[in-house]
């Protein structure tokens, strides 16, 4: 059967590209044929470009070459991580012909039995791809089987002013799923109420498989904390260093800023080394949603830090089901230093990870 699914999969972010493989790695495994499709539309193509401006206020005579000169040697650097995810991209993701709006999508869409969207923040309404008909499918032909795997809002509101369009969209769907359980409440609030709550994709593959995909980047089975973190916190900061005292641990760090107490810093890394840094690590920090589902992949010692703006509703949510919240924090505490006892998570999540592949099992087996 050939099935085409469709997110935000090249956004140099790592959550983002392995979610996408990860979804398509295990169609395949089903014994399908699978290809993302490469939709790429203005506003997520402006990424690691060394002469844009993306903030409109900078974009004035003098300022502008000023604003230029000053981000210059950064996204130099940059093209460091770009390459990496491109890399990653060629050798692991299969894709469609490229791409760039709904329109075009609509006047010649990629041929397929099944559609499916997601997974990722696809339906968030703060973020211009929670308003693009594309990510509901809007371009497939009615007879063809629509269906959602995992989207995610990521938020606990929908605004009024996105209900209509995301109700009238979702409503196209034949079957709906979304990733975090608190999303089934504002789906149903748009007029269906079929939805399910399923894991994201990267639950989809086992320890094994992820643990064969990482490799060797010169540990030498050093102990270490691995930070991630995307917010600059502080507090992620006083931890890391509280934690490793008590421990004995070196720190590493993962992610766009650098560390300076940090024995090293891995800024430009892709997705493969960030598997690797994770599957290797004793503890993980974050503030992320892709650290922390690795590291309950793994069955890593954890602990997820407030954000300066709220958590990401799909982490708590994630937390929430396992009954982890008390490993989100914004403050060091003792608890912290005691190792998660996993068989009892390992047994909840299981579950919802045989329930999110009976899920798509279900639908394919309509569709003969």
């Amino acid at each position: 059967m050939k099935i085409k699914t469709i997110t935000c999969h090249n956004v140099y972010n790592l959550g983002a590209s392995l979610q996408a493989y990860a979804l398509q790695k295990y169609l395949q495994e089903l014994g399908h044929e699978v290809e993302i499709i490469d939709y790429k539309p203005h506003y997520l193509s402006g990424h690691n470009k060394l002469w844009g401006i993306y903030n409109p206020k900078y974009d004035k005579p003098i300022i502008r070459q000023l604003y230029l000169m000053a981000k210059l040697p950064g996204r130099v650097l940059s093209l460091k991580r770009k390459k990496a995810f491109d890399s990653f991209t060629k050798q692991y993701l299969h894709l469609t012909q490229r791409y760039s709006s709904n329109e075009e999508l609509k006047a010649n869409p990629p041929e397929a039995d099944v559609y499916i969207a997601g997974s990722d923040q696809i339906w968030n309404p703060k973020f211009r791809n929670g308003r693009d008909p594309a990510f509901y499918l809007d371009f497939v032909p009615q007879n063809k089987i629509k269906m959602s795997y995992a989207a995610s809002l990521a938020t606990n509101e929908i605004p009024k002013e996105c209900c209509s369009f995301m109700s009238q969209m979702i409503k196209r769907l034949d079957y709906v799923s979304v990733r975090e359980s608190s999303s089934v409440k504002l789906i149903n609030s748009l007029g269906r109420n079929d939805v399910v709550a399923v894991c994201d994709p990267v639950f989809l593959l086992s320890k094994d498989e992820w643990h064969h995909m990482g490799n060797n980047i010169g540990l030498n089975n050093q102990k270490y904390i691995l930070i991630y973190d995307f917010d600059k916190s502080p507090i992620i900061d006083q931890i890391a260093k509280t934690i490793a005292k008590f421990k004995g641990l070196s720190i590493y760090n993962v992610g766009p800023f650098k560390k300076n107490f940090a024995k090293k810093n891995y800024t430009y890394t892709g997705p493969i080394d960030f598997i690797s840094l994770v599957r290797d690590a004793s503890f993980i920090i974050s503030n992320s949603f892709h650290a922390t589902a690795f590291a309950l992949i793994f069955n890593k010692d954890f602990c997820v830090v407030k954000r300066t703006e709220a958590l990401n509703e799909r982490l708590v949510s994630l937390l929430k089901d396992l009954q982890l919240e008390e490993h989100i924090t914004s403050d060091f505490h003792s608890g912290l230093l005691e190792e998660i006892k996993y068989d009892p998570i390992n047994m909840k999540l299981n579950k919802v990870i045989d329930f999110s592949k009976k899920f798509i099992l279900n639908v394919l087996k309509y569709t003969y």
